[in-house]
């Protein structure tokens, strides 16, 4: 485990809890760019978890969710809704971020 990765993807979790507290005025993303924030915020979450834990499925299932309790609390949130389509878009963000990460891993044959 690396401490540092692990810390920035708290403060993003944080980031992303606060953003998806604020009540909706009408001026987010239109559809389909709001889709994509969702895919990059959770592939950089991906990425982050699985460079601090070391291994693909932790990350990606930690961030998935994350995603999917972020889903489930928006719908408490006045003029947010629960969407399947941006539960999705978070799914393959971090399924993506958690691949990617292990590009700067050493080969398990070479890990001490």
């Amino acid at each position: 485990m690396r401490p540092l990765p692990l810390l920035l993807a708290l403060g993003h979790m944080g980031l992303l809890w606060w953003l998806s507290s604020q009540p909706a005025t009408g001026m987010g993303l239109p559809h389909p760019w709001d889709k994509g924030a969702h895919f990059l915020a959770y592939l950089f979450l991906g990425l982050l978890l699985r460079l601090g834990l070391g291994r693909f499925l932790p990350a990606f299932l930690l961030a998935a969710l994350y995603g999917a309790v972020e889903e489930w609390r928006q719908g408490f949130v006045p003029g947010r809704e629960r969407d399947p389509w941006d539960l999705l878009a978070d799914a393959l963000g971090a399924w993506v971020g958690a691949r990617l990460g292990g590009r700067w891993e050493a080969p398990e044959a070479f890990r001490p």
